[in-house]
């Protein structure tokens, strides 16, 4: 294995029970950059055996870390952090070459990550039990906190960083052991490079295994493993249903955050400059491959137009191109695939009778064939039944929905399966804050947009959009258990 965090840097092993290993199989993966289309690093692609080899290293180390004392799981977690910092610069790079991430998302990505790690540097402290009385004369009852096993790790290719992040580091600081499945677009960045962080970090051999694939030949196989005690997965809703099925038949605990279907909503009165400004953050950051950015802008009809007017303006004016320039914000759709689904939702909104202000199209790149970027695009006469907003585009899309009072926007808001973030701009708090109670998601950003992700705080979602949670306390909970003991200090009187 080479060394270095670079994308230059040999990446081509697996990394199980502490060992960069050759897979049992002779395929590879190559990884492309969305900005170029150009083959930039390849990766094993992993077969079963491999996966098997995982998890029993996964489930010998995972004996003997439970026991570690909570200082040495926190300096585990803590490690984690000491490694984004040191390697800052070739993980931005990552990003930019391997998710067509911009400096500022790679900045982002690594802020957010190094503050998970931070968070999960506290738990080993935080896993207290409980003292209860008995019903029983005589009898005492301990309740403890322990460690689940073994933690697998499904990792999406949209911010491979911090949402692989948010789960590795809390299990193994709770005292599991983890197997990484990392998305085959971003296998580096959402994997391997956890490998060379747990390898710098002097981590025990087997306590992180990192295993790239195809999830159309592995990927039953890591979410069903008999090793397997938790599934953490993040992803679309339709993979993260079969992905769900997978772990409960294996009776494996499964920690869903999927899709989401947010709504922006803006009334009335809301301050226009405000709501227009989080709104170009929301739906455009990182071309809008984002599960929590804003998929629906509902604006109240007074404003409607002059809030379309400036969104367009605004959406215009962002620079478009390559991940590579370090001027733009709008850079490439991670591939083919997810480019031709969303331009297929917009031409399909207009064919509903929606107008295209802006965008809608694939933007030229000097020396690319097939350019992956999509312009930043504004449909407005939306209504909620329209491809573009009823489903989630993934892209850098805002379909601009009219609502005529407060209850019809909190309708139309809810009407969809999804319930992950939102966002409200009103008046007045009061009005923002009833708004917001009405809302049927997990999360909701008064004054802001939907794209909030802070440690200490849970980040969940409600219906299609997952089950279980993330983050401070909620992730700590999916990946230990409580365990039972009494203790019977007096002779016990039986019936018989």
């Amino acid at each position: 294995m080479g060394d270095g965090i670079s994308i230059d840097a040999d990446w081509n092993s697996l990394y199980v029970d502490g060992e960069w290993a050759e897979s049992a199989g002779d395929g590879t993966i190559d990884v492309e950059d969305p900005s170029t289309r150009e083959t930039v690093a390849q990766v094993p692609a992993a077969v079963e055996s491999d996966v098997d080899d995982a998890y029993e290293a996964a489930q010998a180390a995972h004996e003997e870390w439970a026991e570690a004392p909570p200082a040495r799981r926190q300096q585990a977690a803590e490690a984690f952090v000491d490694g984004l910092e040191a390697h800052k610069e070739g993980i931005v790079e990552l990003l930019e070459y391997e998710a067509g991430g911009s400096r500022a998302m790679g900045e982002t990505s690594i802020k957010i990550a190094t503050d998970q790690a931070a968070e999960a540097a506290t738990l080993p402290r935080r896993m207290k039990g409980e003292h209860a009385g008995s019903n029983v004369p005589g009898k005492e009852n301990l309740v403890e906190r322990v460690p689940k096993g073994v933690v697998t790790v499904i990792s999406p290719w949209n911010f491979p960083l911090n949402l692989s992040m948010r789960a590795v580091a809390p299990a193994i600081a709770a005292g599991n052991a983890v197997v990484v499945k990392p998305a085959s677009n971003t296998p580096i960045t959402g994997g391997l490079l956890f490998a060379k962080l747990a390898e710098e970090a002097g981590l025990p051999d087997g306590l992180l295994n990192v295993v790239t694939g195809r999830g159309s030949d592995v990927g039953d196989a890591v979410a069903s493993h008999r090793h397997s005690d938790v599934v953490a997965f993040t992803g679309s809703t339709p993979v993260g249903r079969r992905v769900a099925s997978k772990a409960a038949e294996n009776l494996a605990t499964p920690a869903m955050e999927l899709g989401g279907n947010n709504a922006h909503i803006v009334t009335a009165d809301a301050d226009l400059d405000r709501a227009v400004d989080a709104a170009t953050f929301g739906s455009f950051v990182h071309q809008g491959q984002v599960c929590i950015s804003i998929n629906r802008h509902l604006v109240h009809e007074d404003v409607y137009d002059e809030y379309v007017d400036a969104l367009v303006d605004r959406a215009e004016s962002l620079p478009v191109g390559t991940a590579h320039d370090p001027e733009t914000v709008v850079g490439p759709i991670i591939d083919e695939s997810q480019r031709d689904q969303m331009l297929e939702y917009v031409e399909e909104t207009v064919e509903e009778g929606a107008t295209l202000e802006t965008g809608g199209e694939t933007v030229e790149l000097d020396g690319v064939d097939d350019s992956l970027v999509v312009a930043p695009t504004v449909l407005s006469g939306v209504t909620n039944d329209m491809s573009a907003a009823c489903n989630e585009h993934f892209g850098p899309i805002a379909p601009v929905i009219p609502f005529s009072d407060v209850d019809e926007a909190v309708e139309l808001a809810n009407d969809t399966e999804h319930g992950l973030s939102g966002s409200v701009h009103a008046g007045d708090l009061g009005t923002a804050r009833d708004v917001a109670d009405r809302m049927e998601t997990g999360m909701v950003h008064i004054g802001d947009q939907p794209i909030n992700d802070e440690a200490h705080v849970p980040f969940s979602g409600t219906g299609a959009s997952g089950m279980g949670g993330y983050n401070s306390d909620e992730f700590l909970r999916e990946v230990t258990e409580t365990k039972w003991i009494s203790i019977q200090r007096e002779p016990r009187e039986y019936p018989f």
